[in-house]
């Protein structure tokens, strides 16, 4: 099974730049040990259930509340059985298909 999640988490509260804030989150994603792919955009992690991914978004929530009086995200979920590794299989599929 594969659930991608595709978020982006950020405070409103704090200025323009919110790479401070960003990178406390990839930290923890990088930290917990799934597979992710960070883009300019947002966050896409690769878990077993979706309920082991959004554990993820509430830590990040979690992260930020200590600090942040307000935080806007947004959340894409992707969830199919019997698959795996479709972080790298999607765009391999895409990529086969464009040769």
């Amino acid at each position: 099974m594969s659930a991608l999640i595709e978020f982006a988490i950020f405070p409103t509260d704090h200025g323009e730049s919110k790479s401070e804030y960003v990178a406390r989150v990839i930290k923890m994603i990088k930290d917990s040990g799934i597979p992710y792919q960070f883009t300019p955009m947002g966050t896409i992690i690769e878990t077993n259930t979706v309920a082991e991914g959004l554990a993820i978004v509430e830590r990040a929530y979690e992260i930020l509340q200590i600090d942040c009086n307000r935080i806007y995200s947004t959340i894409k979920i992707d969830y199919r059985k019997g698959y795996k590794n479709r972080l790298e299989q999607k765009i391999k599929s895409v990529e086969t298909k464009l040769s």
